[in-house]
């Protein structure tokens, strides 16, 4: 599943005019994800990390930014494409919570909001820098009374902005090419969805394909909703409650939420605290000069 994002993001990459090879996304892409965690910032961290190894490696930090925003659009649109799925799976069975459909509309507004910063990215850096001043006019007026300054540079917004513009130009007349990212998106959801249905092999539980899409929406959704980092508490519980709802027993259903977290979340967590260490000590080459 990670080395399936990493593809992902080497085809981006390439989109916008930049080459690298998978092995080393693989290790960036697991470092994002840990640094997501261990320092929540709504992405922004994990953003940071691709950012910084531009620089290392002296790609374009814009075009990189450009990138990462592209593909978390990317990973809403698939996600969204298999939460119909899932919510019709559990229409069906009449058991579609209230609150799945308050969080659907919650994702619909953030991949709404994204979508629309990246049109606007694509069209005109000026407007784009508009956008990102005011977000960051609002960000400020809601956190002054607590921190007592300014959080953000909205000067920044714009340097920003013109920044990532190399990036978007890059783009243009690319509409075809957004296919092959897009089905590796789907992709990772599928592959997800075979580490939950590997779980309830694991505990000889039988399982349905309506069962397993419905139970994995309801858990992804709340990873993505929640406030917690990567919805810690949150999807465990979620996952538990729907699959109690569409006729696990309850201990059973426990075993399977926390080992499906176990294996898509605290293993990618270990293991990107050493590909974060890894970037942070990269092998020093040795010079050319003096043998």
């Amino acid at each position: 599943w990670i080395y399936n994002v990493a593809v992902t993001y080497r085809l981006l990459y390439r989109l916008v005019g930049l080459e690298e090879r998978t092995p080393h996304l693989f290790l960036v892409v697991a470092a994002a994800n840990f640094v997501n965690v261990v320092a929540p910032s709504a992405g922004i961290g994990g953003m940071a990390v691709f950012v910084e190894d531009a620089r290392q490696r002296n790609h374009s930090g814009g075009k990189v930014t450009v990138v990462s925003a592209v593909f978390v659009l990317l990973d809403y649109a698939a996600f969204i494409c298999v939460l119909l799925l899932g919510m019709i799976a559990l229409m069906r069975r009449n058991n579609l919570p209230n609150t799945a459909i308050g969080a659907a509309l919650i994702l619909l507004a953030i991949a709404g909001a994204l979508a629309f910063l990246v049109y606007l990215g694509y069209r005109s850096a000026d407007e784009l820098g508009h956008a990102l001043a005011w977000l960051a006019r609002l960000v400020n007026r809601l956190v002054r009374p607590f921190l007592r300054r300014e959080y953000l540079n909205e000067a920044r917004a714009y340097e920003y902005a013109n920044e990532m513009a190399e990036g978007f130009a890059e783009l243009r007349g690319k509409r075809q090419e957004f296919i092959l990212p897009f089905l590796y998106a789907l992709n990772s959801k599928a592959l997800l969805i075979c580490v939950l249905m590997m779980t309830f092999l694991a505990f000889t539980t039988p399982f349905s394909a309506g069962l397993l899409v419905g139970s994995f929406s309801i858990a992804y959704l709340f990873l993505i909703v929640s406030p917690t980092p990567s919805g810690v508490g949150f999807v465990e519980g979620a996952l538990t409650v729907a699959l109690r709802s569409l006729g696990v027993p309850l201990g059973t259903a426990t075993l399977i939420a926390l080992t499906y977290r176990a294996v898509t979340f605290w293993f990618p967590l270990g293991l990107g605290a050493i590909a974060f260490r890894i970037l942070q000590n990269p092998p020093r080459r040795a010079s050319n000069e003096g043998g």
